[in-house]
């Protein structure tokens, strides 16, 4: 199976599309989590039709995160205490910025 077979994928003759910087950068993370041996694309799928039937209203790309989120805290990569602490940082960051600039996360 390739990522682009993924059901749902929103895409166009090029390939997979993206309506926010984050969508493709959520994209991104997952094949990078895959090509380094975290989770095989059947574990992708299945989270990923988990997260889709749960909230068949929610965006696309918001049930992706919810599904790399599940896989990267199964996984051990980091618990659910840091990934809720690394939210709160890029929020305080985010809270911090002026319209315009780039959110650092040397902000919050």
């Amino acid at each position: 199976m390739k990522l682009s077979d993924s059901s749902g994928l929103p895409a166009d003759s090029d390939g997979p599309v993206f309506a926010e910087p984050w969508e493709a950068e959520a994209f991104a993370l997952a094949v990078t989590l895959h090509e380094a041996g975290v989770f095989g694309w059947g574990e992708w799928a299945a989270a990923l039709g988990a997260e889709l039937k749960a909230d068949p209203q929610r965006p696309y790309y918001e049930s992706w995160l919810a599904a790399l989120e599940t896989l990267v805290e199964a996984k051990g990569v980091m618990t659910a205490g840091e990934r809720l602490a690394r939210v709160a940082a890029w929020d305080r960051a985010a809270r911090a910025t002026p319209h315009g600039e780039p959110i650092l996360l040397s902000r919050g």
